[in-house]
């Protein structure tokens, strides 16, 4: 940046120069400014006689010499009015005398009508500098009462800005201050919606907004373009070595087109309703929001990108929580709603966006409906409507619908089964917007999706071979669909389906507001910042004389549950819960601090919740209250319990009921987990293992700010190890990219390995493809399908029970990968495809019976001598971002073959005592020192903790290859070897897969 500059001089000058040399403005003097109108009504009246010539010769004739004050008043009366707002006069006009005045031309979506184009030009953008915005009797007042800058639009003052140079030892947190201080709300250029639009708190290198001012209570966000790409993205600006830092602001942000973009397309009021629940009266709260600069930045390079590409391209935007999703998906529906490309050819007919949930959120549906819109653009398809409705949607001049991703797999049998030969969708293009596409774009749904939308007609006379080829066909992208998928933790399918490929070759969200940024920024917190440990130490004893023969990981599983469910380490839990919850987290946010308890199951969430009543009710704790929640049915001790019965109400009423002031603690068991938006949660206590993308959405119900407190969260985990926790989080902190992917010859080989337990008849897999593509299955056709299907489940049922996992798996796998290909690539392979269509029917049929579950270990042991200890304290720890994450390759699937033990020698290894290191023998030889990299890998010791052994090996073989480069100073003859021969490679280090995750799920057992 430049040197020491003046901020009332030379920075304000510079800025009004470029305004008037580059961006068309006209500089006004302070003299013309009306105090009490907020406008500058000469302008305004030459703007409504230049462009309105006929409107105003009539109202003259009406008011004469009285016609300016006329204009000025009725401006003014409707804007400082209860239901009134300068926003919609800059958007409608007003209308006065029957007559209809423009105060605003907006520009036209196209260059059809010249006329339209030309009144947009006419309108005129100026600047005032050292307004005085009040009036005061002395001039130490008056010159305390200036506002740096002014702009207008028409004469009608539209945003405020407060300068400071960072040369003269004041910044941006100077003029927030100045505006909380020495601005005065009630000034009619500061009125909450009848005055300035938005306020800008602007240094040399940093911007700040608001809406609205409130005295101490302004609440200022940045309007800061982001510092950094990819990992080092973060917050604040670019350092720019020629210019302002914050130079975007006149060079973009107030030029004519962004000005009067964010004014009829972005800028609007959300209203709110809630309800006292003392005295029953509904109230209304409103805001004004103004986009952020990352939602304005995405949306112009969709739009951007879009008039080149058309329906080409699918986009993937990560954007972190806290970055505004909901106003930026609807601000994007409504664009793409009138988008035309550069030939003003319409690029989308249809705009459908899609939720993952049941129900469609509420908060997405009244943001889509808030934005101004005309009757019959938009329907939500609430749960009253049907498939067929969405069918009829789809098929009519709706713009926007608003639907979930759950009924699309009907409405392709309904557009299959339609009679209506006039029913098409050949020639319609569509805009999928979808909401959490971390969840929601993966096998059958979204092929449904894409199946759906697709361009390929149903012909009646149609064989096999062609009704195969356009269902691969009509599975993967679509010439007339694109996809905008919106998550904040994309996980590898994800990536590969919607990201863009790099400069490296890696998949890349198309735009990115990363975690880092925004909890930089403020809009979130580190929820990482106060991480405390505890570990559970317990003994197990063998309750029978018997010692029959288990399955390891089965029973490992049922004395987990036994040890989780025990009452006396439950209610040991509890006392350290509460003693935590009323000392450090009860006394935030004025009181009202809120925490949430991860159960491990829904016998768990049942379990606490009547130990902490028993607590609670002991120790006379009148001001806490639980709720619990999970869903079905949970039967303990002969008795029956649903969330309903125990809370007392509903299902549906939970969250709105937590938010009461009595209830302090929500305890849950897979629900409330994600997408639950709870502001008062402080605190969040886990009692569950937590692993990938889970770990991230879960503790994110805790980043939510709570203004106007300053909001700390906590985090007591009994359970995970916070160094695991850390890696969840850093593919996600700041941007995140995919280097692997499934490849047709992956998914070919694991067809193979199917074919290679000769449990698929080839005349079976033929015969079955041709009843499933007919048009109408009988009642003999669905017979013939159960035989075909029986007979294979019964050859399965013949192999001993180590096989049978294995061809589940491997059935799985390829259903999986296949659904993955089919959506990536442009693979066509009928006979895969015939494959997939009979497998994808079998799994229903299969009930592969779980080898070592026969042998229930309940009163079979027991545990005893709980203590529950401290391990450890993290304290704003220096987060890291490990953006790299791969799929899981097809032709990797292997099974671990189980080991039996006796239950004495199960019992002996869970109590043992561990701690194995491999340090010293890290000189001995070179596999050695593999073995050794990777036992202290904590990639390696996160997926051990928290997977299966076969779950395990997937990413034990994908983290090789980064090992191997880690290690290359130790040995880096050997290790450049093994990482050119891929074969030898595998087999050398696949010897060690069993012995490193039990070694490293040993260092996560309790001691005993």
């Amino acid at each position: 940046m430049r040197g020491t500059i003046d901020e009332r001089y030379e920075y304000q000058q510079d800025i009004i120069r470029y305004l008037t040399e580059h961006d068309g403005y006209i500089e006004r003097k302070d003299a013309y400014f009306d105090i009490l109108h907020a406008m500058d009504p000469e302008l305004l009246m030459s703007f409504l006689n230049k462009t309105q010539p006929d409107e105003m010769a009539a109202l003259k004739k009406m008011y004469k010499d009285d016609l300016q004050e006329t204009i000025v008043n009725s401006i003014n009366s409707f804007a400082v009015s209860k239901n009134g707002s300068i926003l919609y006069l800059l958007k409608h006009g007003i209308e006065i005398a029957n007559h209809k005045l423009t105060l605003l031309y907006e520009k036209p979506a196209t260059n059809f009508n010249p006329e339209l184009t030309k009144k947009y030009e006419s309108n005129i953008l100026s600047v005032m500098q050292e307004v005085h915005y009040i009036h005061k009797e002395n001039d130490a007042d008056q010159n305390k009462q200036r506002v740096d800058l002014v702009l207008f639009v028409n004469g009608i003052a539209i945003i405020s800005i407060e300068l400071k140079s960072n040369g003269q030892g004041q910044n941006y947190e100077d003029a927030i201050e100045q505006y909380r201080k020495d601005r005065d709300p009630k000034a009619r250029l500061f009125l909450f919606k009848a005055g300035c639009l938005v306020n800008f708190a602007m240094d040399c290198e940093e911007v700040y907004m608001t809406t609205k001012l409130d005295k101490e209570a302004t609440f200022f966000m940045p309007f800061n373009k982001g510092k950094g790409e990819g990992v080092f993205s973060g917050a604040g600006n670019p350092i720019l070595k020629d210019d302002y830092d914050v130079s975007y602001m006149w060079k973009d942000i107030f030029t004519k087109d962004t000005l009067i973009e964010l004014i009829t397309k972005f800028i609007f009021i959300e209203k709110k309703e809630s309800k006292d629940e003392v005295t029953g009266k509904k109230k209304v709260s409103e805001r004004v929001i103004f986009p952020r600069y990352h939602q304005l930045d995405a949306l112009r390079k969709i739009i951007a990108d879009l008039k080149i590409n058309h329906t080409d391209q699918n986009y993937l935007i990560e954007h972190s929580a806290g970055s505004g999703k909901t106003n930026t998906i609807a601000w994007l529906a409504h664009r793409l709603a009138s988008l035309h490309d550069n030939d003003d050819h319409q690029i989308f007919d249809n705009i459908i966006i899609m939720t993952d949930r049941v129900v469609v959120d509420r908060q997405l549906q009244k943001a889509i409906m808030g934005l101004e819109h005309r009757s019959g653009l938009i329907q939500v398809m609430n749960d009253k409507c049907t498939s067929a409705d969405l069918k009829y949607a789809l098929e009519s001049n709706t713009k926007i619908i608003v639907t979930t991703i759950q009924k699309f797999p009907y409405v392709v049998d309904l557009i299959k089964d339609s009679n209506d030969k006039n029913v098409d969708l050949k020639n319609k293009k569509f805009a999928v917007i979808i909401d959490e596409a971390h969840s929601s774009t993966a096998g059958k749904d979204m092929i449904a999706v894409t199946q759906t939308l697709s361009t390929e007609k149903e012909d009646d006379d149609i064989d096999l071979q062609d009704a195969l080829v356009k269902e691969i066909q009509g599975s993967g992208k679509q010439n007339n669909v694109s996809m905008f998928a919106f998550t904040a933790t994309p996980k590898s399918t994800t990536l590969h389906l919607f990201g863009r490929q790099d400069k490296n070759g890696n998949w890349a969200p198309f735009h990115l507001y990363s975690m880092k940024q925004a909890i930089e920024e403020g809009y979130i917190l580190d929820v990482l910042a106060n991480y405390t440990t505890y570990k559970t130490y317990y003994k197990i004893n063998k309750e029978i004389q018997n010692d029959p023969e288990l399955q390891t990981s089965d029973a490992k599983r049922q004395i987990a549950k036994i040890v989780d469910l025990d009452d006396t380490n439950i209610d040991q839990k509890v006392n350290i819960i509460l003693d935590h919850f009323i000392n450090h987290v009860m006394p935030e946010l004025g009181g009202n601090a809120k925490a949430m308890v991860i159960t491990a199951s829904r016998e768990a969430a049942v379990k606490y919740k009547f130990a902490f009543e028993k607590v609670i009710k002991k120790n006379n704790y009148t001001d806490i209250k639980t709720l619990v929640a999970f869903s079905g049915k949970v039967k303990l001790n002969d008795d029956e319990y649903t969330e309903a019965s125990i809370n007392g109400f509903s299902e549906d009423k939970t969250a709105k009921e937590f938010n009461k002031p009595e209830y302090k603690l929500l305890l849950v068991a897979n629900k409330y987990q994600t997408g639950f938006d709870q502001p008062k949660l402080c605190a969040m206590y886990i009692l569950k293992p937590l692993h990938g993308v889970n770990t991230v959405q879960t503790l994110s119900r805790l980043n939510r700010i709570c203004p106007p407190y300053e909001k700390i969260p906590f985090v007591l985990d009994f359970v995970n190890d916070y160094k695991s926790v850390e890696k969840d989080f850093e593919p996600y902190y700041t941007t995140t990219l995919l280097s692997n992917s499934v490849t047709p010859q992956s998914v070919a080989n694991l067809a193979m390995k199917i074919d290679g337990y000769y449990i698929l008849v080839p005349r079976d897999v033929d015969d079955a493809n041709q009843i499933l593509h007919q048009k109408k299955i009988t009642s003999r056709d669905k017979q013939t399908l159960s035989f075909f299907f029986n007979r294979v489940t019964e050859e399965i049922s013949k192999r001993d029970k180590e096989e049978q996992k294995e061809i589940y798996q491997a059935l799985k796998s390829f259903k999986r990968c296949y659904e993955f290909l089919l959506q990536v690539s442009d693979l066509e392979d009928i006979e895969l495809q015939k494959k997939y269509d009979f497998i994808i029917y079998l799994l229903k049929y299969m009930n592969i019976n779980k080898p070592g579950e026969g042998y229930d270990l309940t009163n079979k042991v027991k545990a005893y001598n709980f203590n529950q200890k401290k391990t450890g304290e993290f304290k704003d720890n220096k987060h890291n971002s490990s953006p790299v994450v791969k799929l899981p390759v097809a032709d990797s699937v292997n099974l671990s073959e189980e080991k039996k033990k006796k239950l004495s020698e199960i019992i002996r290894e869970i109590n043992e005592k561990t701690g194995s290191d491999f340090d010293e023998d890290v000189a001995v030889k070179s596999m050695l020192q593999i073995k050794d990299l990777m036992m202290k890998s904590n990639h390696l010791k996160s997926s051990a903790a928290n997977n299966k052994e076969k779950d395990f090996e997937l990413t034990y073989f994908d983290n090789i290859d980064n090992i191997l480069v880690d290690g290359l100073d130790q040995n880096q003859k050997f290790f450049t070897f093994l990482l050119k021969n891929k074969e030898f490679k595998k087999e050398i280090l696949g010897t060690f897969a069993e012995e490193i995750y039990k070694a490293l799920r040993q260092d996560n057992k309790p001691e005993i």
